[in-house]
């Protein structure tokens, strides 16, 4: 009997386990590699791609206006990178994505202790000051906003990255 119960809980767990792998993390760890990643796979897409935080007041400001500019520009890449230097808090980083309306964007969290490297791969030059938002268009070129992003501008960008056909 005792035999028999351990096997159906090992057979529980393992059902639990391959469910957890099966459904994507919504929120997937930004660490040492990420970045070089996903500018390879976004290549000759146009890509938004916004730092932020759930500390930052004006990124508060900023989510839900992105997540209407993603609703709006289908043709537009979206990626949203939380970059808190607190310690990262998941649960409140996803509720505010879900909040925003960009829980169907790809969304990534700062994985590692040492930000100042994942950083500097991103730009030698940051800071880390956020909201930080970087355009990435067809051919490659990054056109970096520190600070909020003005909506208007992110439009006219899109306009010119969708007819660039």
């Amino acid at each position: 009997m005792k035999r028999r119960y351990i096997g159906i809980l090992s057979a529980a767990m393992l059902m639990a386990a391959a469910s957890a792998l099966a459904a994507p993390s919504a929120l997937e760890p930004f660490e040492r590699g990420t970045w070089q990643r996903l500018l390879r796979s976004h290549a000759g897409h146009p890509t938004l791609v916004h730092f932020w935080g759930v500390t930052c007041g004006p990124c508060k400001v900023e989510l839900p206006l992105l997540g209407q500019f993603m609703k709006d520009h289908p043709g537009v890449d979206v990626i949203t990178i939380s970059a808190d230097l607190v310690p990262n808090l998941p649960a409140a980083t996803q509720s505010m994505l879900d909040k925003a309306g960009l829980s169907t964007a790809e969304n990534f969290i700062f994985d590692d202790g040492f930000v100042e490297r994942l950083r500097y791969e991103i730009d030698p030059a940051w800071q880390g000051d956020i909201p930080r938002t970087m355009l990435i268009s067809r051919d490659g070129t990054i056109t970096t906003i520190e600070g909020s992003a003005e909506i208007a501008d992110l439009e006219k960008w899109s306009v010119q990255q969708l007819s660039m056909h």
